[in-house]
């Protein structure tokens, strides 16, 4: 909003109106690409106890989901997928 105020003030003093830098959206070129959220709603103590092992373990939420999810598969005789 700011930018649009500035740009009033200029134009009702007659100079020329500033231009506003507007970013491109990102086009998913980094280690997100081609990738799908995967989420649910939890407790909040499981999310705290979640946080406290990426604490503990120097790790991710990330990574230990991928972890998580692996053991499911191979609990359920599918193939795991390693991503973490």
């Amino acid at each position: 909003m700011k930018h649009f105020e500035a740009l009033k003030q200029d134009l009702k003093k007659g100079a020329a109106p500033r231009s506003i830098v507007v970013q491109e959206p990102r086009k998913g070129t980094g280690t997100r690409a081609g990738k799908r959220t995967v989420a649910g709603h939890f407790s909040p103590e499981l999310r705290k106890a979640l946080h406290q092992m990426v604490v503990d373990e120097n790790s991710s939420v990330q990574s230990l989901l991928g972890e998580a999810i692996d053991l499911l598969m191979r609990e359920r005789g599918k193939h795991p997928f390693g991503e973490r």
